[in-house]
């Protein structure tokens, strides 16, 4: 069956703090996924749907059911390690996939069955795909996050977080790559994920309608637009989806190898300490977003704007004290508490600011 066609993420008006969360996941996936809460009509479905068309296409194992990447033999799933541990693999072109999970969706389905009586008749391992085997690679999207099952979201965020898909029974294991981009939205008047699943999502966002009336026009026309003619539309935003797609695809290349300083890593703990933020977890996701940022900007090591940038999508849900509709954070007032915990930190001669940390794939100095 044919993909439908998606309106274009290029031609999405405003609303640019999303685009720019979705965006670094797609570049880095392990950032760990993205919330987006707001009212109904505010392209929350859309923006996640004209990502996924956006993706580049991925080489996978032809005979994969998982979309193994045949240049990662030790990421490989249980059935590719077993028929290809002394041969080289075909491999073929496929879409990045889009995934849409059902509210109603359980863990069986989620995660996948093993069949335990085959294992036991017959001695043979049998498993039966689920969710995350279909959007191993791709875009796994939840809509109405909120109104899942608790235990369902932290199977979701936990395949997140580690890449893999580990299913027991019985004392039977099957493991998979799980490795996709998680994108949750919801409708804050339908009720609220509970605060440790939100401090699970790595970057939110709220988002609300345009009130600027040029905007909103613009929205009706492109809409219009698009509706009466998907592929012609769609044909007039081709070249700046391709350019798009092709920075995304080169960050990716190199966003591991994206560099930074002690001073770097002092200036995150210290804005996330200032703000009391509970765990380390923000820290993390700040760092790899602004590497996300900096390898989309093409440079080989992250600046202060970058961290800034990342902070907005990072803190909103994690700030303690206050209702999570009032936890904007305007990244004017990011960079001036930034700048006073790096003037903090100079008064202080804390950490040599110099000195270079490795990133997690790289051993680049700074000149």
């Amino acid at each position: 069956m044919a993909r439908r066609v998606a309106f274009p993420f290029t031609a999405i008006v405003g609303q640019e703090r999303m685009k720019r969360a979705l965006i670094l996941n797609a570049v880095n996936p392990q950032i760990g996924g993205v919330l987006i809460r707001g009212e109904r009509g505010t392209a929350k479905s859309t923006a996640a749907r004209a990502l996924a068309a956006l993706l580049p296409d991925i080489e996978v194992v032809s005979d994969c059911r998982f979309g193994c990447d045949p240049q990662r033999p030790d990421a490989w799933c249980d059935d590719c390690r077993a028929r290809h541990s002394d041969n080289k693999p075909d491999a073929v072109i496929r879409r990045t996939p889009f995934v849409d999970l059902p509210v109603s969706a359980t863990e069986d389905r989620v995660v996948g069955t093993l069949d335990i009586e085959k294992a036991i008749q017959r001695g043979e391992k049998h498993f039966e795909s689920g969710i995350l085997a279909s959007a191993n690679r791709g875009l796994l999207y939840v809509d109405e996050v909120n109104l899942l099952d608790d235990h369902v979201v932290d199977l979701l965020l936990d395949s997140a977080a580690m890449g893999i898909n580990v299913v027991e029974r019985e004392g039977i294991s099957f493991v998979h790559p799980a490795k996709f981009i998680l994108v949750g939205t919801m409708n804050p008047e339908e009720g609220d994920l509970r605060p440790q699943l939100l401090d699970r999502f790595a970057f939110s966002v709220n988002i609300s309608g345009i009130s600027d009336t040029r905007q909103r026009v613009e929205i009706m026309e492109r809409r219009i637009g698009f509706e009466i003619d998907p592929n012609g539309f769609r044909a007039q935003w081709a070249e700046q989806e391709k350019l798009l797609s092709n920075q995304i695809s080169h960050a990716r290349e190199m966003v591991n190898s994206v560099s930074y300083s002690r001073r770097d890593l002092v200036s995150i703990a210290g804005l996330t300490a200032s703000l009391n933020v509970d765990g380390h977890r923000a820290d993390l996701v700040i760092l790899r977003g602004a590497q996300a940022h900096a390898a989309l900007q093409g440079r080989d090591r992250i600046t202060d704007r970058d961290i800034v940038l990342a902070a907005e999508l990072a803190l909103p849900h994690r700030i303690k004290g206050r209702p999570f509709q009032d936890t904007g954070i305007a990244s004017g007032d990011l960079e001036d508490r930034l700048a006073d915990v790096q003037q903090d930190m100079d008064a202080s001669e804390m950490g040599e600011p110099t000195d270079q940390v490795e990133s997690e794939s790289s051993v680049k100095k700074k000149p």
